[in-house]
């Protein structure tokens, strides 16, 4: 399905390069990184209320190349199921192998462009379905070569200290508070995961069902890929289809296309992903609900930061930049931290933290996609 190997490749040769720094100064920057890491589990634990051992989840600091690595790792392990389909379909096909080869390599290019992309996006991640055989390390810029983390069956926290500098020097805030911030975005994420025992099997489930529904028919795909570039067309133009450039489509029209992954859905992957964003949605609303709200005695400058940053996220970028995030769903993504912070802050005005941590009882506790929406729904069904 995917060549990973050329798929690594193709995103070193193409990744950006990161913010100039001496090495001594990585150095310091790893090292404040890997404290604040730990610090930042009894900040969440205080704040959140929610009991998250942290023993044995991996830190890793990765350079950009690092973070392709990780996650190549960790969608090998997600997508087996799937690529074993495909694998199964092939079997006694004329020709079938020579086609998927060449498959596998075309598709090896574009995802190494994909990550080569996203690379220099992502601050932070808790990766949730890391390896059970951790890669040797892959932070050989900023972390130091030769080191060789632990098995991590139940996540670990990257995070990609040249982002962090770079973003922190464009918003000319406190390098320190800003470390810290992101950090406590990243360990909510774990402590998510550590103390909610079937967060993780339930997360896992709603992936595997979606995948399993896949139509990998050519024919069908096709037609799907048209309709979704229609729809994409409507809201940023694409060379030779057109489209108009109304408001509803640069913020998404309900029920249209709002990134590749619409178009491999049929309507039971509709319904997993309705699931899966509802949930995706409180997982980020409330990581950024706590790192904001954990308090200017931690971060000081806090008020400081989130403003700069919302502002940083408002302006947007250039054309192309803006055509990709759309297509990749990064729109969607950013509405995902909005929709799922504003959740999580009325019901902690309606209920308390305590009245809001009835959402980790169980996946029938979880709120649907209407009620991340409508907080006050979601409060009469669980309260009730």
């Amino acid at each position: 399905m995917v060549d990973w190997n050329l798929a690594v490749a193709t995103a070193t040769r193409l990744v950006r390069p990161g913010p100039e720094i001496t090495r001594e100064g990585a150095r310091e920057v790893v090292a404040e990184l890997r404290r604040h890491a730990r610090d930042a589990e009894a900040h969440v634990r205080a704040f959140t209320g929610l009991s998250s051992p942290g023993a044995g989840t991996p830190v890793l600091i990765v350079d950009r190349p690092g973070w392709v690595k990780a996650n190549v790792a960790g969608f090998r392990t997600v997508i087996q199921p799937l690529v074993s389909k495909l694998q199964a379909r092939r079997e006694g096909v004329p020709g079938a192998a020579v086609l998927g080869a060449v498959g596998e390599k075309v598709t090896g290019v574009e995802v190494g462009a994909l990550l080569a992309f996203l690379s220099s996006k992502v601050l932070g991640q808790y990766e949730t379905f890391a390896p059970a055989e951790a890669p040797d390390s892959p932070a050989a810029l900023f972390d130091g070569p030769g080191q060789r983390p632990a098995a991590a069956t139940a996540g670990r926290l990257l995070l990609v200290a040249p982002n962090i500098v770079h973003v922190e020097r464009e918003l000319d805030v406190d390098p320190h508070d800003f470390r810290l911030w992101v950090c406590l975005h990243e360990e909510t994420h774990r402590t998510q995961f550590a103390a909610v025992p079937w967060l993780r099997d339930h997360v896992e489930s709603e992936i595997q069902a979606f995948l399993a529904e896949t139509d990998v028919d050519p024919a069908t795909l096709l037609e799907r890929f048209a309709e979704a570039a229609r729809g994409l067309a409507g809201g940023l133009p694409i060379p030779g289809l057109g489209g108009d450039h109304g408001d509803h489509a640069q913020h998404g029209a309900p029920g249209g296309p709002t990134g590749i992954l619409d178009v491999v859905q049929t309507p039971a992957q509709r319904e997993i992903l309705a699931r899966l964003t509802a949930v995706m949605s409180l997982l980020e609303g409330h990581a950024d609900f706590v790192m904001d709200g954990v308090g200017p005695e931690v971060v000081p400058s806090v008020a400081e930061i989130r403003e700069k940053f919302q502002q940083r996220r408002a302006k947007g970028a250039g054309r192309l930049d803006l055509l990709l995030r759309r297509l990749l769903g990064l729109d969607a993504k950013l509405r995902q931290y909005q929709d799922g912070a504003a959740f999580v802050r009325e019901v902690v005005e309606r209920v308390g933290m305590e009245g809001f941590n009835r959402v980790w009882t169980s996946p029938n506790t979880l709120p649907t996609r209407d009620e991340i929406h409508d907080p006050a729904a979601w409060v009469s069904r669980v309260h009730k």
